[in-house]
């Protein structure tokens, strides 16, 4: 029996080397190299033709190409279209990660049994016996006289079922534990998910079949497995969402039919996951009490903008080292705000505890939150609450300067219809015609922003 063949693939960067290294001298990783062991060559040549669904290699023009629109089809859920670029495109490989009990299977199972009343469809589950996926159908009152189902493992197995079947859609529970018959290692190892990964990509091209596969995640939250698995597929999804929290966010971090970084939201009901269509409604539930250190502020996810409330709470240390607690946004951007409002606005709290919460569970990733931020923050530090028909916007700079954010039309137009009367931005995002029933302050350094309030 000849030697299997080996390499060592970097989890990190996806770069290849022929021996193991400590250190990935691409991306600089420490012990990110792991083992994988290479397909034969005769069937790896077999695999490799028509990787991207062309049996038959042909030289054109740019000009030559088709630029018809891709014939999608809807997925029965507007946030879910929404965050997959306006529906589910045939022939595409679809990768939705989270972490467990986000609720991965339910918005799946929901999906293929009513996609399963318009077309074929196959849910395969290799994590669950199919009277488990049952017992969940029927416990969220889902139709299940038209799904297909199957218990099955083996790549080769479900493809050669899936001939049969034909199906429009198939959805892969999970990638971690499929395996093909070539490769050696045991199902969940880098080699196993990568290759299985890489032939039901080409078998989705090749047949025109929608193939959404479920992937594990990380303890820090991103896609399990090697890089190369985000490489080859058509959009990578995460769902979010904490343990006790209701709201569950749908987030596309990858896609080549639509725009990156969309936004989709759901409410995780005892009837499964539904879908919220005007998430700023829901994260406004304000108590009756309006406290110290609350503000709205109105960020941009995706191709729509989303109100959220901010909190802050700054009281005295009894620690050498103050703590910076920022939940829901980034903490080392919570130092550097401080430092800027102490040196440009003049407010000490080197001796002070800050604690920044972004109310809903939403995670706020955009500089357009810096203002309402450090608002927030001098709000509750001088025990001073906000007006509760304010809102704010604006990107603050090192040298204390207030710089605008994009879609600042769009965001006070959103606020305005959600009944807000006052508005803090940049003098940037200043409206070139004035808003019904709204008031704009507009701002160009934090000092100015300091006195408005």
């Amino acid at each position: 029996m000849a030697k299997a063949k080996t390499a060592y693939v970097c989890n990190e960067c996806g770069a290849d080397f022929v021996r193991w290294l400590g250190q990935c001298t691409e991306c600089k990783a420490w012990n990110s190299l792991s083992e994988v062991r290479l397909a034969s060559a005769k069937t790896a040549a077999v695999e490799r033709r028509g990787f991207a669904g062309a049996t038959q290699a042909k030289v054109q023009t740019l000009a030559e190409v088709n630029l018809e629109d891709l014939p999608r089809f809807s997925s029965t859920y507007q946030e879910f279209d929404r965050v997959l670029g306006g529906g589910i495109v045939p022939g595409s490989a679809i990768l939705i990660g989270g972490s467990p009990g986000a609720g991965k299977s339910t918005l799946l199972l929901q999906t293929m049994c009513q996609l399963a009343a318009k077309m074929p469809t196959l849910y395969v589950t290799g994590e669950e016996s199919l009277q488990q996926v049952a017992l969940r159908a029927q416990r969220l009152g889902l139709p299940s006289d038209k799904l297909r189902m199957l218990a099955e493992t083996s790549v080769e197995t479900i493809c050669n079922l899936a001939d049969a079947e034909q199906p429009k859609i198939m959805v892969i529970d999970s990638i971690q534990v499929m395996h093909l018959a070539d490769i050696q290692s045991a199902p969940g190892s880098v080699s196993q998910v990568r290759e299985s990964a890489a032939y039901l990509t080409r078998y989705a091209k090749q047949k025109g079949v929608a193939i959404i596969m479920v992937g594990h995640v990380t303890k820090d939250g991103s896609l399990a497995g090697p890089k190369v698995l985000e490489h080859c597929i058509d959009a990578s999804i995460l769902l979010e969402g904490t343990a006790d929290s209701r709201f569950r966010t749908l987030r596309g971090h990858k896609n080549r039919f639509g725009p990156a970084n969309e936004l989709g939201v759901f409410a995780m009901t005892g009837q499964g996951l539904k879908e919220v269509s005007n998430p700023s409604a829901i994260f406004l539930q304000r108590g009756e009490e309006h406290g110290n250190g609350s503000v709205v502020m109105v960020i941009w996810e995706g191709t729509r903008p989303l109100l959220v409330e901010l909190q802050a709470l700054v009281d005295a240390s009894q620690l050498a080292n103050p703590r910076r607690v920022a939940v829901g946004t980034e903490a080392t951007r919570l130092a550097m705000l401080l430092a800027v409002l102490h040196r440009h606005g003049g407010l000490h709290m080197s001796d002070q505890d800050v604690f920044v919460n972004v109310v809903g569970g939403v995670r706020v990733t955009e500089t357009g939150a810096d203002l309402a931020l450090l608002l927030a923050i001098v709000s509750s530090f001088r025990e001073q609450p906000l007006p509760r028909d304010l809102i704010v916007f604006g990107e603050v700079g090192l040298a204390g300067e207030i710089r605008p954010v994009q879609n600042g039309q769009a965001r006070l137009n959103e606020a305005a219809k959600h009944g807000f009367k006052r508005a803090v931005v940049a003098a940037g995002n200043r409206p070139k015609e004035p808003i019904e029933g709204m008031e704009v302050i507009a701002v160009k350094n934090l000092q100015q922003a300091l006195e408005a309030i």
